[in-house]
């Protein structure tokens, strides 16, 4: 039964270790460009917002009184900010 949980968690990671190759420096945690930085609303957390794969938005870590929760970085105008998709 423990060699069915370390092999789990061996595919896990061998999982999560191929993703990162994907991410460039667009995707770091706090590397925004200009453009998004100028975009978005104050009072959100910029250096722990990050661009996602999966939907091509911006993310940032709020830190709420009981846990930290990703939310969609939002422009001034209340909207998500987010980028074409490349062809």
């Amino acid at each position: 039964m423990q060699n069915k949980n370390i092999l789990a968690v061996v595919a896990a990671l061998s999982v999560t270790a191929g993703c990162s190759s994907q991410f460039d420096a667009e995707n770091q945690i706090g590397n925004l460009p200009d453009s998004i930085v100028a975009l978005a609303a104050p009072g959100q957390n910029l250096a722990t917002a990050r661009l996602v794969p999966q939907d091509n938005c911006y993310w940032y870590a709020h830190s709420g009184p009981v846990e930290t929760t990703l939310v969609p970085l939002r422009a001034t105008n209340g909207g998500p900010i987010c980028v074409a998709r490349k062809a």
